[in-house]
């Protein structure tokens, strides 16, 4: 069995592991505790790019936005279904 690395989680009693995984009886596992800190810096920076691309699509897709009709079109794509 190659190295895996799984999410997981202390329940107060015990190590869970996030997803179904199978393996044998007697297992060799290392288990690294990760800080809080850690993981809310992870969420913290998620939160910041999800922030910057709200920003950009906002600026892409503004109020003063021109509608562009469908004789701009050079080809139409057949498998396109109009809504």
């Amino acid at each position: 069995m190659s190295i895996v690395s799984l999410p997981a989680h202390f329940d107060g009693r015990r190590i869970c592991l996030d997803e179904p995984f199978n393996m044998e009886m007697d297992t060799k596992l290392i288990v690294t505790i990760l800080p809080n800190l850690l993981t809310q810096k992870i969420d913290n920076e998620y939160e910041d790019w999800l922030f910057l691309s709200g920003q950009r699509l906002k600026g892409a897709y503004g109020e003063n936005e021109p509608e562009y009709s469908s004789d701009l079109l050079k080809e139409v794509n057949p498998d396109y279904e109009a809504r």
